[in-house]
This record gives structure tokens, C-alpha cells and sequence, in this order.
């Protein structure tokens, strides 16, 4: 690590916080007396998604948030609950601890986190997901609720 001001190597860290996701430390430069702030981030490894045809993709949480901004629409359900939402089934999917995940297991993690949270949000995605063909289909995964 080098200070930005005058180049030197010669630091010491007067102060180190851990926030959610990251580490702040802030330096002193012991040559020419000057703070700065870093943070440090762990890099977690790319996931790549499976698909049915078997391709395989990139991870790509956007599109988590997507589909559950369509399945939450005119709910009661705030963005930063769907940011939270993300977060957490991000987080169930590396808890698996493969680099390779089918997008199956993806979709049933989205799923249960909806359950939990909205019921109705929950029916729509199945809806989609499940690719539901008539009223009967809406009948059987209400009755499993």
C-alpha cells in the first residue's frame, strides 16, 4: 500500500471498522502526515448458472431483482425488502458452495424466499415459473399454502 499524497510505504492503520460487506481502515502516512480511507472487499468467485438447454451463463442477480419486482408489483413490498430478497437468496445459493449452480435449484430458492415473505407474490412467480396451464394448476399450489 502506498500513500496517495507522496508515494511513501511508510503507513501505519490508526483506525479499522468491519461494515456489512467490507472493511474500513483509515491510514496515517508517516512521512508526510496525511489520512485516507480504504476498504477492503472480499472478491467472491463468479457463479455460472446452468440453464434447461444446458447452457451455461453467467450469474446474474439483476435479473433475480427483475422477476421479483414483477411477482411483487402493486404489493405491499418495498424495494429494500427486494434488495433484502436478493441478498438472501445470493447468499442461500453460495451457502452451496458450487461454482455451478442449475438454474432449478435458483428458481425453488426464489420460490421459498417468497413464501416466506408474500404469499400472493409467491402464486405469481409459481405461476410463471412453473409455467402453470390453467386455473387447476392455480388451485393445486394453493391448496400446498
Amino acid at each position: 500500500m502506498k500513500c496517495p499524497f507522496c508515494g511513501s510505504l511508510n503507513l501505519k492503520v490508526v483506525d479499522k471498522r468491519d461494515t456489512e460487506d467490507s472493511i474500513r481502515r483509515r491510514r496515517e502516512c508517516l512521512d508526510c502526515n496525511k489520512r485516507f480511507t480504504t476498504y477492503e472487499k472480499i472478491e467472491l468467485s463468479p457463479l455460472i448458472v446452468i440453464k434447461k438447454d444446458k447452457t451455461r451463463r453467467s450469474f446474474d442477480l439483476n435479473k433475480i431483482k427483475m422477476g421479483l419486482i414483477k411477482a411483487c408489483e402493486k404489493r405491499p413490498i418495498s424495494i429494500e425488502d427486494i434488495d433484502l430478497m436478493c441478498s438472501e437468496i445470493e447468499r442461500r445459493l453460495r451457502e452451496k458452495g458450487k461454482p455451478e449452480i442449475n438454474s432449478r435449484e435458483i428458481g425453488e430458492e426464489i420460490m421459498s424466499v417468497l413464501k416466506e415473505k408474500d404469499k400472493i407474490s409467491y402464486i405469481r412467480f409459481a405461476s410463471v415459473y412453473r409455467e402453470f396451464a390453467d386455473l387447476n394448476d392455480f388451485k393445486v399450489e394453493m391448496k400446498k399454502l
